[in-house]
């Protein structure tokens, strides 16, 4: 009898085991490049998404308020095509925290400036808070004991260093945050404060007290010819230019600027500068103004006699040299020891 062989079993060759173990990676690789194009379809749809409800967010508050949730969510989730400036604050009257309402001001100038600059419409860059009150879980994440502090957290990656604003070398004045976010973000924010009317009610008010002068005296005008006074007049107009009075008006810095260290009255950049550093600056020039006209008035010799002449040049003599190098002194400072000159004090 012949051997049978049956029609169900045979013997698979080399080239058709090849072929079936190609055909299942092929298979394998088909289903993992479909499941990461729906996992990036999914973290598309997610992030359209998370930056559509920022968007919402941004354009109800100029500065959006997270709690511990909203942060994870929003500036520590993933995945991010944008950055976020937080400030950490702690706003309640319990903290005691003195400066944080007054950074929490400048803060808010930014953000509403923000909103009407080109790059708002980029969703590039979004600005928010967390309270302690609100999220003292994130103080915790963040290893925060203080407040203010303002960090930078880019679209990809951990905030380093330079990420956290150094607070008590700039300040937290509107125009020192929005250069730090142009330095983190290279988005630039140009600072417009809320019209201030004062000193329009001032030069107002100023106008009608000459006005009335005028009208009361009206029969008697002679004092229009005094030269001393129209020199005065001048020298005023002239210490108001010369200060940076323009500048103030024009840009609306601050009265003062409040930091971790105290009080500051001048603004440590020669790119800006405090409504209390230009009264300081006018009296500077007009003290050295009056030093110049006592040594003019003693060399004329209309100072009285030799004594008296004697008297009033080393005055003036003292008080031009004095705050002439104060003036150069700070002007030292505002420069960043890049200016080498120095009288006196260094």
């Amino acid at each position: 009898m012949g051997l049978r062989t049956s029609a169900g079993v045979r013997r698979m060759t080399p080239s058709s085991r090849a072929m079936m173990v190609g055909l299942a990676l092929a298979f394998m690789l088909a289903l993992v490049v479909s499941g990461q194009a729906t996992n990036k379809k999914k973290e598309a749809a997610l992030l359209a998404e998370r930056v559509s409800t920022l968007r919402d967010m941004a354009s109800r508050k100029p500065v959006m308020r997270f709690n511990g949730n909203k942060f994870r969510e929003y500036v520590k989730g993933t995945p991010r095509n944008y950055s976020m400036i937080v400030m950490f604050t702690a706003l309640s009257a319990s903290r005691q925290c003195m400066i944080c309402k007054e950074a929490y001001d400048e803060y808010q100038i930014v953000a509403s400036s923000y909103r009407y600059s080109q790059a708002f419409g980029s969703n590039k860059l979004f600005l928010a808070m967390v309270d302690f009150d609100d999220g003292p879980d994130v103080f915790q994440l963040m290893k925060l004991n203080s407040a203010p502090v303002f960090m930078h957290f880019p679209e990809k990656g951990k905030p380093k260093k330079l990420d956290t604003m150094d607070l008590q070398r700039k300040g937290f004045g509107a125009d020192a945050i929005a250069n730090f976010i142009k330095d983190r973000t290279e988005v630039n924010i140009r600072v417009f404060r809320p019209p201030n009317y004062q000193g329009t009610i001032l030069f107002v008010t100023i106008m009608a007290m000459v006005a009335a002068i005028l009208y009361l005296r009206r029969d008697n005008l002679e004092f229009l010819r005094n030269k001393t006074a129209w020199a005065m007049v001048c020298l005023v107009f002239v210490f108001i230019m010369i200060s940076g009075q323009m500048w103030n008006h024009i840009r609306g810095p601050p009265f003062v600027q409040r930091t971790q260290k105290g009080v500051s009255y001048i603004h440590g950049s020669q790119q800006g500068q405090f409504v209390a550093e230009t009264y300081f600056i006018a009296a500077l020039y007009a003290t050295i103004v009056f030093g110049m006209i006592m040594m003019t008035e003693a060399a004329e010799g209309k100072a009285g006699n030799v004594g008296k002449r004697r008297i009033f040049a080393i005055i003036g003599l003292a008080l031009v040299s004095f705050f002439f190098s104060l003036l150069i002194s700070i002007f030292r400072s505002k420069m960043g020891g890049g200016y080498p000159y120095s009288f006196l004090i260094r």
